[in-house]
């Protein structure tokens, strides 16, 4: 299990998608516990990103919503962690 670690840009993303519509907090809280657990659940659609993001990741959450993210590895304990970058609709973090 990797530890979650929220960027100062992905919690305000994230407080702007649930103000819009709050229906999906629970969602994306799901898609964060499935992630932590294995990112690469098939559930997730988990894939590298290309272009101006190369090197991130990207999961979904549903249909049009998507996580952004990178693998970091935590120095002092040797454990992966998971840093949010953006979350949002399709278009808004491509």
């Amino acid at each position: 299990m990797r530890t979650i670690v929220w960027d100062k840009p992905a919690a305000r993303s994230f407080r702007r998608t649930v103000k819009k519509n709050p229906a999906l907090r629970d969602a994306i809280k799901e898609t964060l516990e499935l992630l932590a657990e294995d990112p690469f659940d098939p559930r997730l659609e988990t894939h590298k990103l290309k272009g101006k993001l190369a090197g991130s990741w990207a999961c979904s959450v549903g249909y049009d919503m998507r996580i952004i993210f990178d693998f970091v590895k935590n120095t002092p304990p040797g454990e992966d962690e998971i840093l949010l970058i953006e979350i949002g609709a399709h278009g808004e973090v491509y």
